[in-house]
């Protein structure tokens, strides 16, 4: 008998409790079934499960056959479907999280021309700053910005964040410019307000220059409103050149403190750790990985 057909019958009296369940789950007799697990039996010289009239219960052993042998069963249809995508073009429905500022800034061309190349593909993407579940939600995965920490979920890093000090030429000349991190103290500070468990998607951070704890003049959970206020003499705003670069090359923003520059961070792809990723996923994250470059187009100053 085929040694796959034996482990899905096992399995499947296992997670069913009974071989007549077993059997309607397969569509397959409670005979054949009964077979199956015997046969699986005899070659293992092991008793996987516990017979009586009245009921089947599965054997110590039987138990650790039965786990290692559905991650088997498993790996080997992921393993299926990757030679199927590698064979065919991407198709399906692609569904990304995505954070609110960057993708409205950077990412509709990004999709357009991902689109253009491979038409099969049907983006649904969902903007927000918060920290999305990926699989509970039902996401295929999501890009986030920031510092990683230890993560079930796999990254790949996209493209790189610089963060820049700055404010506009009339702000810096009413208060004067600031020559030490120590100096911004007695500043108008403008304060990214997002926290997720662990790291500010985006600047703003005390991290950067502790002397900005509690001197926050506004505070908003959002960086294009802060630029904006910043751009109207509001006052110095720690955020990504992917927000502020064009204020900046149009004079409409004054990078400072050049040499205390904030440490980088970075846009990341996450996805659920699976040994196959869809064809439409990899493709996807291949292609980001190649759009922006390094370093990305925002930051030519």
């Amino acid at each position: 008998m085929n040694k796959l057909d034996c482990m899905k019958a096992f399995i499947s009296v296992v997670e069913q409790g009974s071989f007549t369940a077993a059997a309607d789950k397969l569509d397959l007799s409670p005979q054949l079934i009964s077979k199956y697990v015997s046969a699986l039996e005899r070659e293992l010289s092991l008793q996987l499960l516990q017979r009586t009239t009245r009921r089947v219960s599965v054997t110590e052993v039987g138990r650790a056959y039965c786990d290692r042998a559905r991650q088997i069963l498993l790996e080997l249809e992921e393993l299926e479907q990757s030679v199927q995508d590698e064979s065919s073009k991407p198709r399906g429905v692609l569904r990304i999280s995505a954070p609110m500022s960057f993708s409205t800034l950077h990412l509709g061309e990004a999709l357009a021309s991902f689109q253009k190349q491979f038409p099969d593909v049907l983006i649904d993407i969902q903007l927000s700053d918060r920290k999305v579940d990926i699989i509970e939600e039902g996401f295929d995965l999501a890009l986030r910005i920031g510092r990683l920490s230890s993560s079930s979920f796999i990254a790949r890093k996209i493209a790189p964040i610089r963060l820049v000090t700055c404010a506009s030429p009339d702000y810096l000349k009413k208060y004067g410019t600031p020559e030490t991190p120590s100096d911004l103290s007695r500043h108008h500070y403008l304060h990214y307000s997002y926290r997720d468990s662990s790291e500010p998607l985006v600047s703003g951070s005390t991290r950067a220059f502790p002397y900005l704890k509690g001197n926050h003049y506004i505070s908003a959970n959002n960086g294009e409103v802060l630029a904006n206020a910043a751009i109207a003499g509001a006052g110095i705003i720690v955020q990504p050149t992917f927000i502020v670069g064009p204020a900046i090359a149009a004079g409409k923003l004054s990078v400072i403190l050049s040499d205390n520059e904030p440490e980088p961070l970075g846009l990341y792809a996450l996805y659920a750790h699976r040994r196959y990723l869809s064809h439409k996923v990899r493709s996807f994250i291949d292609f980001l990985g190649n759009y922006f470059g390094d370093p990305p187009y925002w930051d030519a100053l």
